[in-house]
């Protein structure tokens, strides 16, 4: 059966979306590769960010999700930096929020419940 492997988004500006997920979400950047390519430790899966050129051709729309241990914490450090959150729910298996980042991407925060 195929596995994961990871997960990567478009972005026209690199810098910023590099800065984005770095420093307001706190993963670490494994490596970069100038404009082109930015490769982040999922926890498992590898994360990435893509120039427009180095996508998929026609590739389009995906959510990641990241599992965090403390949702309520990663929510107030989100809003005190102004990222505005989309949508915030509770299911039987854990509670989940919802964001953009600075391309409009939909970014999805997960806590298991227990």
């Amino acid at each position: 059966m195929p596995r994961l492997q990871g997960a990567y988004y478009l972005t026209g500006d690199m810098d910023r979306a590099v800065a984005f997920y770095r420093d307001t979400l706190g993963l670490a950047l494994k490596f970069q590769d100038g404009l082109e390519w930015a490769q982040f430790d999922g926890g498992g899966a590898s994360f990435a960010l893509a120039s427009p050129a180095e996508g998929a051709s026609g590739a389009v729309g995906a959510t990641v999700i990241f599992e965090v241990d403390d949702l309520d914490a990663r929510r107030a450090a989100l809003e005190r930096v102004g990222v505005e959150i989309v949508e915030s729910r509770e299911v039987s298996h854990g509670r989940s929020l919802a964001f953009k980042d600075p391309d409009g991407n939909l970014v999805q925060l997960f806590q298991r419940a227990g």
